[in-house]
């Protein structure tokens, strides 16, 4: 049951808040102190949905409880009784923290009413912190599992820029080789940034084909293909207050690639079909696992939009660039299974790590995970040398 405190000197009034409020609010329970210290302890002891104060009392003041009070539970409600000469007081109380106030002589109808207003604040205050106490945890899962396993310096490295450049808003190019770990990279600047409480966009521009990664970045009106019936917006529209993620963009084709330039130049996407311009507030991340340079000199991607994305540039080095990571992250892809699976996780020997740091891992950390996983599968408990060397072709 919450409590509500009533903090007055004088018996009578606080004798008929009580009487009163107890009526109207039959789910609270009541607790009265004679002063301000004993209010104080009582504060310190418990918390309190309300606390109803008087202003002029002896040892302790409403106005000072009410400071000391936000001091150590700032999120307690307070509601301060006032008499004609202590309004400036009241006043000023509001501006440190107190809810509202009641003059002297009471009016019944209006000390009800902002109990129950103050009450529903303070309970609203509760159910955000709340909210916002599971949005925390769910950020910490969501950044748990885009998190970069290892201590190799080139790892380390990676992390500092990340830090740097996170509260920015500069574009940043990340290349390295498949399955090196550049999404996850991309996920930590986000998670990192500004932008955290906006929508991560990830674009696989070697996924869509060539005639429609138009409309998926920009989106189209109604009519402008076969079947459509109403409008869609695109990626940049999605994204708009915190990141798009155009990963393999080196396989993005030349139309496209000039669209993109003229959103970076201009922020703003006209979708296809229209000749409207809507207006964009987004973070561009782009992932390539290509030689741009090459691509460039090749006419295959556009100089003047490579110097546009690539304010910032961060290379992910393939795993065989990291091999002193394999240990730690054989050990997470061993818990994160087992979490996926409802078992108890499998150890590796240390002569299994040692084969499994000798292999030449083209396919790096993408190939590590299915590799660990069959061996889990597979192999024995704890996996052994054998295991790797019966179950792992390389």
């Amino acid at each position: 049951m919450q409590k509500i405190l009533i903090v007055e000197d004088e018996k009578a009034i606080s004798g008929v808040l009580h009487s009163i409020l107890s009526d109207e609010l039959p789910d609270y329970h009541f607790e009265i102190a004679e002063d301000g210290l004993e209010g104080y302890k009582y504060i310190e002891k418990e918390d309190f949905a309300l606390v109803i104060s008087d202003i002029k009392m002896p040892k302790l003041s409403g106005t000072e409880l009410l400071k000391q009070t936000m001091q150590v539970k700032p999120d307690t409600t307070f509601l301060m009784i006032s008499g004609h000469a202590d309004i400036d007081t009241a006043v000023r109380c509001l501006k440190e923290g107190a809810y509202d106030f009641i003059s002297k002589p009471i009016d019944i109808n209006r000390l009800i009413t902002s109990v129950k207003n103050a009450l529903d604040k303070g309970n609203l205050q509760k159910d955000n912190k709340h909210l916002k106490q599971e949005n925390n945890q769910l950020k910490k899962k969501v950044n748990k599992k885009y998190q970069m396993i290892g201590n190799s310096a080139a790892l380390k490295r990676i992390q500092e820029i990340i830090d740097k450049v996170a509260p920015s808003d500069a574009r940043v190019m990340i290349t390295g080789p498949n399955g090196a770990g550049k999404e996850l990279v991309a996920h930590a600047i986000h998670s990192q940034s500004e932008r955290s409480r906006g929508p991560m966009i990830e674009v696989n521009c070697a996924a869509i084909p060539s005639e429609l990664i138009e409309s998926e970045l920009f989106g189209h009106v109604k009519g402008s293909f076969t079947g459509d019936i109403k409008d869609k917006s695109g990626k940049f529209e999605q994204a708009n207050g915190g990141t798009i993620f155009l990963d393999e963009i080196g396989d993005m084709s030349l139309v496209a690639q000039a669209k993109v330039l003229r959103v970076l130049q201009e922020s703003k996407v006209s979708p296809v079909g229209s000749d409207k311009e809507n207006k964009v507030d987004v973070r561009v991340i782009a992932a390539t696992n290509k030689n741009l340079t090459k691509e460039i000199e090749a006419g295959k991607f556009r100089e003047d939009l490579f110097h546009r994305l690539s304010v910032i540039e961060i290379n992910v080095p393939s795993l065989n660039d990291r091999r002193e990571d394999i240990p730690l992250l054989v050990e997470y892809f061993t818990q994160v299974i087992a979490n996926e699976t409802g078992s108890s996780p499998k150890k590796f020997d240390e002569k299994s790590i040692k084969a499994l740091q000798q292999f030449d891992w083209t396919g790096n950390i993408r190939e590590l995970r299915n590799v660990v996983e069959r061996l889990i599968i597979l192999g024995a408990d704890p996996v052994t040398a054998d295991d790797v060397a019966n179950f792992v072709k390389k």
